[in-house]
């Protein structure tokens, strides 16, 4: 049983800003630290950022208009706290406490990755899609419904018939999305809106992509300030993740679908 949203959906929205932050922020250093959260809804898209780096306004509105549209902009920008500033001085440490799991992909999650993206090509609007077994529910909006039926007859398409979506129908908030993001890797941290000094993002990257390598579950604990994870160099779990998201063309592109 697995769930996938689109890079439409108002969750995806709101990482998808969270992560072309981040992005901007490796434009202004080389190993900058931050973490964002936002929440966005119904016009108006509230952004806290705590950074190494600075941000205006003016940097960050058009980021928000080109992913969300046109939306009343809260910003908060603050530095890093500097405790936190400190656990980075003179090495790559871990950024944070946090437990681990990365798991295999089975054939399921990766059909009804396959299928999404399909769906989303010819539909680039707020979406969500589950499998089942053999029961897929389709919800896609901005499409019609019987067209959808005439397509794909064995799902279940729309259930309360044909709909909008969007950020004027519902809200849309960081790291809300981590079950369609992470497939059963799940655990408390959230892959959005972080730099690659986070566990959250390098640890949950490396476990993901070693579970895929040995096809066996892999879980993985630190504590803040570690130089190790599992017996591996932080540095070099982060370069394997900095290699990933890199691939995939930069962390808002690693917003847009998550893992797999």
């Amino acid at each position: 049983m697995i769930e996938k949203v689109n890079p439409a959906h108002p969750d995806k929205v709101a990482d998808r800003i969270a992560g072309a932050i981040v992005d901007l922020a490796y434009q202004k250093e080389t190993e900058p630290k931050i973490a964002v959260e936002v929440l966005i809804g119904h016009g108006a898209c509230h952004i806290i950022i705590e950074s190494s780096c600075a941000f205006t306004e003016a940097e960050i509105a058009p980021v928000v208009t080109r992913i969300a549209g046109e939306m009343r902009l809260d910003l908060c920008c603050v530095r890093q706290d500097i405790h936190l500033a400190q656990n980075q001085d003179g090495a790559m440490r871990c950024g944070d406490n946090g437990i681990f799991r990365g798991a295999p992909l089975t054939l399921e999650q990766k059909a009804l990755s396959c299928f999404a993206r399909s769906i989303y090509a010819e539909y680039p609007y707020d979406g969500k899609y589950i499998l089942d077994g053999q029961r897929m529910i389709i919800c896609q909006s901005n499409a019609p419904s019987g067209t959808l039926r005439e397509s794909h007859p064995f799902a279940e398409v729309n259930p309360l018939g044909d709909w909008t979506g969007g950020t004027d129908v519902d809200t849309g908030a960081t790291n809300r999305k981590l079950g369609s993001d992470m497939a059963d890797g799940v655990t408390g941290g959230g892959l959005h809106g972080k730099d690659l000094s986070k566990a959250d993002v390098s640890v949950n990257i490396y476990a993901f992509l070693k579970a895929q390598e040995l096809q066996q579950p892999v879980e993985l604990c630190c504590a803040i300030g570690d130089t190790e994870v599992g017996g591996v160099p932080y540095s070099m779990i982060v370069n394997i993740a900095r290699e990933y998201i890199h691939s995939l063309g930069g962390f808002e592109k690693l917003a847009e679908w998550g893992l797999y």
